[in-house]
């Protein structure tokens, strides 16, 4: 892994041979050495033959490591021992549990705390020779047990720390121990509590850079609630052999309790006088939240049993921690409830503009300094600015998400993605919730808020010239370095990130109401316009029937006695039989509209010069004999159903035969110009028909789109139903096109109609 820039220029800055890079890069798993205080042996789990073993074996175990690897392990276990360490090691955290041994070394018998782990297909045996007769096992279980009550009673995660840090010094012994926090996965970190012996420097509210634990260390610490290194200046023991023949590799040790540290960190801890050390890890959600490190000014090791206690108080601590923040963490989200509480009701299916309303109570929902929502193509920003690439940048995020998914940052010009030219002034830190995978997202935005620490080594320079040379030096001479840090926002709390899923749910449901509501409504339209347009086919068919009957009749009693009656009645039944007629007429026509709202279209690109010809063989007669010439440049093509669009210019083109005016030259117009409908939005492809008839007066403008609606007598301008120019416009709006009309009386009329986009 590389080394965070702050480490490269750290190391710039010092302008010295070390090399920070090469401890971020060490393979601390596979150093291939261990503690001298205990011996190790690796056995083939399936037939018991030593595969590897430590260069102390004779010394501790009688048998040199040399006769050791290839033969079987029952040379130093006996066949119950070795199946006894086969089911520990089978068990998840088996370095905790310790199997007491009794081992036959030179012809008198010795006893040993064994650990088992596997490793792959090894079995990996670690013994550390028993001090003492009998382990203290009281002595750890009852001060495991009073450090488990304080811990319980702890209220707040302040009081946590400082009984955790109390209890693990009064179980070890040892002359410092620290609460350690990081800040973020792999930032620096706070002491944040100690306890430590008289006349030592205290760290507390001190920071420590991040490259004092590189990242490899911190995968360790979280894979291991223990690391315990009993003598900063032990020789530590080789392995036999150096390299695995499969992997020509060192035995991989990182579930080794006994496996020596980095020479980095035992020269960091000689540089600042600790002789012993050892580290639990403290672990939320899986994940490191920090260590409780102990220092000693004297070489310690820790036997077996103290080191399960502590690894047991560390999983307790954890615990305890996760459950004070979670309470936490429910009292603030019970605020930030509230405060939603406010929000939500006025939220309507307008989402953009209720949501982010003129006042400041949705930022302020999560302290932050500028909110958007980008729904739709669409972005909605209240409160501070926010550049449009870093919008892009979260939009494309977002789609990479599950809805409801959270995501967030308190350094926002650390991320790969971040846009180069963003203002100082502009966010610092981010917190998104996505809301679909085509990058909707509800976004919060932090400014920059500089804060100020004081570290225990100065953050521009982690490498020094130490009493030992050119190593890590975290202190010199009790200095305290005061820095401020930049370009990062306050953190986004857990309490945030649960706020911000609150409201996802929530507005979520919002919206899924207001859509099924939507969706209701529009099937009750569909099946209102379905039954219209049925009425309006049978009405018309059944009316029909009896009109026929009613002409006939008429017609019938006109021949058959037109000479027996007076003249009053003839011209009676002419009427009668001409108002049928007329009838038919109106019903024919109401007939074709009704079927305009039930079929659908069949749209394409339709050369606009063929769908006038078309027109022309239908209108060209009658615009001929009202002497109305057409004229007609290069037409080109329109997406529309070619159809459809026929009966719009065969209405047009007779409107214009019907309404010409008494002048000589006479005339009709079709062309395409690019115009901006009425609605608003850019130009689009338009059609234009004009014409120089009589015009339109600006009073009965909008009247002439009505149904049956006619401005001139049922005998004037060639008579008709009227329906014409509604077909026209419901066939444009079937299209998603629009239809408008200037015109002036005396000086002629012009339709302009959209056809919609192509693809809509």
């Amino acid at each position: 892994m590389s080394l965070p820039d702050q480490g490269r220029e750290a190391e710039a800055a010092a302008a010295l041979g070390f090399d920070l890079s090469e401890c971020a890069q060490e393979p601390i798993h596979r150093l291939g050495r261990i503690q001298s205080h205990g011996t190790l042996l690796a056995v083939e789990a399936d037939t018991g033959t030593v595969d590897t073993a430590a260069l102390n074996t004779g010394c501790l175990l009688g048998i040199a490591a040399e006769e050791l690897v290839g033969g079987p392990i029952t040379r130093v276990l006996s066949p119950e021992q070795w199946a006894e360490a086969l089911e520990i090691g089978a068990q998840h955290e088996a370095a905790s549990l310790v199997l007491p041994v009794s081992i036959d070394v030179a012809g008198a018998p010795r006893m040993f705390d064994v650990t088992a782990h596997r490793q792959g297909p090894l079995l990996v045996l670690e013994c550390e020779p028993r001090a003492v007769a009998a382990p203290h096992f009281a002595h750890f279980y009852q001060g495991v047990r009073r450090a488990l009550t304080r811990l319980r009673s702890s209220r707040t995660a302040a009081e946590c720390y400082r009984e955790a840090t109390h209890e693990i010094r009064a179980l070890t012994g040892f002359d410092r121990v620290v609460a350690y926090r990081f800040d973020g996965e792999n930032g620096p970190g706070e002491v944040v509590a100690e306890e430590l012996t008289a006349g030592h420097e205290p760290w507390l509210g001190l920071w420590f850079p991040a490259s004092d634990i590189p990242p490899q260390a911190r995968r360790l610490y979280r894979d291991n609630w223990i690391r315990a290194i009993a003598d900063v200046d032990d020789i530590s023991v080789g392995l036999h052999p150096p390299l695995r023949a499969d992997s020509s590799l060192p035995l991989d040790l990182s579930n080794s309790v006994l496996r020596t540290v980095s020479g980095f960190h035992l020269e960091y801890l000689r540089n600042i006088g600790v002789k012993s050390s050892m580290s639990v890890s403290v672990l939320r959600e899986g994940e490191l939240w920090g260590l409780i490190a102990c220092h000693g000014y004297g070489a310690v090791t820790i036997p077996p049993e103290l080191r399960a206690a502590c690894e047991f108080f560390g999983v307790a601590f954890s615990l305890q921690l996760a459950v004070i923040e979670e309470r936490e963490q429910a009292e603030a989200l019970t605020a930030s409830r509230e405060r939603l509480g406010q929000i939500i009701p006025r939220v309507t299916s307008d989402l953009e503009d209720s949501l982010l309303a003129g006042d400041d109570a949705f930022r302020t929902l999560l302290e932050a300094d500028g909110a958007v929502l980008c729904r739709g193509g669409r972005s909605v920003i209240s409160g501070m600015s926010v550049p449009p690439a870093l919008l892009e940048n979260l939009r494309a995020r977002a789609a990479g998400l599950a809805p409801g998914t959270v995501w967030s940052t308190d350094r926002l010009s650390e991320e790969p993605d971040h846009p180069d030219d963003m203002a100082e002034s502009g966010p610092a830190g981010v917190m998104m919730v996505a809301l679909s995978r085509s990058g909707d997202f509800l976004a919060w935005f932090r400014r920059a808020r500089p804060t100020a620490r004081q570290w225990a080594a100065d953050p521009s320079r982690p490498v020094q010239v130490g009493p030992r040379g050119e190593r890590l030096t975290p202190r010199g001479s009790g200095a305290v370095f005061r820095a401020v840090v930049h370009g990062q926002s306050l953190p986004w709390t857990p309490t945030d990130r649960a706020t911000a899923q609150e409201l996802w749910r929530t507005l979520t449901g919002l919206v899924l109401r207001h859509e099924a509501e939507l969706a209701a409504l529009n099937e009750q339209l569909r099946i209102t316009n379905s039954d219209l347009d049925a009425f309006a086919h049978v009405a018309a068919h059944d009316l029909k029937e009896p009109l026929r009957g009613i002409s006939n009749a008429a017609t019938f009693v006109i021949e058959d006695a037109a000479a027996e009656l007076d003249a009053t009645t003839v011209r009676r039944m002419l009427t009668m039989r001409r108002l049928a007629g007329r009838m038919d007429d109106l019903l024919n026509s109401l007939l074709h509209f009704a079927r305009l709202g039930r079929g659908g279209l069949h749209r394409t690109r339709v050369p606009l010069g063929r769908a006038l010809d078309s027109a022309l063989d239908v209108a060209g007669e009658r615009l001929a004999e009202s002497h109305v010439r057409v004229i007609r440049n290069d037409l080109p093509e329109v997406y529309a159903d070619e159809n459809r669009l026929y009966e719009v210019l065969v209405n047009l083109l007779v409107n214009a035969a019907k309404y010409a005016a008494d002048r000589d030259d006479r005339t009709v117009e079709v062309r395409v110009d690019m115009l901006r409908p009425p609605s608003g939005g850019p130009p689009q492809q338009t059609v234009v028909v004009r014409d120089n008839g009589i015009g339109i007066p600006s009073d009965q403008q909008h009247d002439v789109f009505e149904l049956f609606r006619r401005l001139h007598g049922p005998g004037e301008r060639g008579g008709g139903t009227g329906v014409g120019l509604a077909i026209v416009k419901r066939i444009v709006e079937r299209h998603g096109g629009e239809l408008w009309l200037d015109s002036e009386p005396g000086r002629g009329t012009t339709f302009f109609f959209t056809l919609g986009q192509e693809g809509g």
